[in-house]
């Protein structure tokens, strides 16, 4: 298991109660949930990453189980990982995902990869 299954099906329902546009693709060795053809949040082994607001990270970095994203090194402001200790009941999963829900609405598509397209 590449990613933690539960908290998988869990942010699945989550998501699942507003939005029809949603579309899992595995990668970065996890699950990553695609918004309206924008990443929003992922699931690793044992955290969630979360897409927010860049205006919101200084604010949210110093909550419980938060830590900076820098999946390739390098910190990657406007993602952060959440532990999940910091998961452990509806109230507390429902605060993150509602951020990458809120900031997914001002998000810009990523560019399609069109190689061999004219």
């Amino acid at each position: 298991m590449a990613f933690n299954e539960k908290l998988a099906d869990r942010t699945r329902e989550i998501i699942a109660e507003t939005h029809r546009n949603v579309i899992e693709k595995r990668m970065f060795g996890g699950l990553c949930f695609m918004v309206n053809d924008k990443m929003c949040v992922g699931v690793e082994k044992e955290r969630l990453m979360v897409r927010l607001d860049p205006e919101k990270y200084e604010e949210v970095i110093e909550k419980e189980g938060c830590s900076p994203m820098d999946f390739t090194g390098k910190v990657m402001k406007g993602f952060v990982f959440v532990d999940m200790h910091a998961l452990t009941n509806r109230r507390q999963l429902d605060y993150w995902i509602k951020l990458a829900l809120d900031y997914n609405k001002m998000a810009k598509v990523s560019k399609k990869n069109v190689a061999g397209k004219k």
